[in-house]
């Protein structure tokens, strides 16, 4: 697992591959030999349904040792926790209001976050997908260009495309250091859950009728991209908030 403490050697030391609900041995084996030829380490397997057997190993032939040091998490925010960004992959556009790119669009911004801290890259079970409501948790979704009759993919394949295209674009740029201190996963998600809670109590958000105010905020943060100080400035205007009504 990579120390977001420390500066990386590389920011593909910083990517963060999340595979949800995977089921076939053989693709954790396949995503594992991916990611090591590409030069990608970091593997996070949420709620698996299948386990780390001979198959898997075969499949992943000398990257073996990036199946080893997977880390198993229990559901997707432990597995997104400590990412200072999040993207989603997926094959339909979906009724969501996220930015989507495709992975060539994406590797010189998702190299560049990179440098600052963990970014994770989520893909679906190989059945479902991802549901609407992890897809929401991520800043931005990518499709990988496909044929419209036959948009079935292989997780493996779809791991190979992102590492591959991170990995020429980062051999052909020189990336700059952003200059501020991207917010974490978890830091937006708790500022997102407060916020919910003081616009119900102000009667702003009306959780018989919510309609889609939570998501275009989602929307919103995600696009802007906040940093360490523009979340504690947003909870010190909800705390602001929540104390001016507890004395009225």
């Amino acid at each position: 697992m990579a120390d977001s403490t420390v500066k990386p050697d590389s920011p593909l030391d910083n990517i963060r591959i999340v595979l949800v609900e995977t089921s076939h041995p053989g693709n954790l084996g396949a995503v594992a030999r991916a990611m090591k030829v590409m030069g990608l380490s970091c593997l996070y397997l949420v709620d698996p349904r299948c386990e780390i057997d001979a198959e898997a190993r075969a499949r992943a032939s000398g990257a073996v040792d990036v199946l080893e040091q997977a880390v198993v998490c229990s559901d997707l925010d432990a597995a997104l926790h400590g990412a200072v960004f999040t993207a989603a992959t997926t094959s339909r556009r979906r009724d969501l209001p996220h930015p989507a790119y495709t992975p060539r669009q994406a590797a010189p911004e998702l190299l560049a976050r990179a440098q600052t801290g963990p970014v994770a890259l989520v893909f679906g079970s190989e059945t479902y997908g991802l549901s609407n409501a992890q897809l929401a948790k991520c800043q931005w979704l990518i499709n990988i260009p496909s044929n419209p009759a036959y948009m079935s993919l292989n997780l493996g394949a779809a791991v190979q495309v992102l590492a591959y295209e991170l990995r020429c674009t980062l051999e052909d740029a020189v990336l700059p250091l952003p200059a501020f201190e991207a917010a974490r996963h978890e830091e937006v998600e708790a500022l997102l859950a407060e916020l919910e809670t003081v616009l119900k109590a102000i009667g702003f958000l009306d959780p018989r009728h919510p309609k889609r105010l939570m998501p275009r905020l989602r929307r919103f943060f995600a696009r802007a991209g906040l940093e360490k100080e523009e979340v504690a400035i947003w909870r010190g205007i909800v705390n602001a908030v929540r104390s001016q009504r507890s004395h009225n």
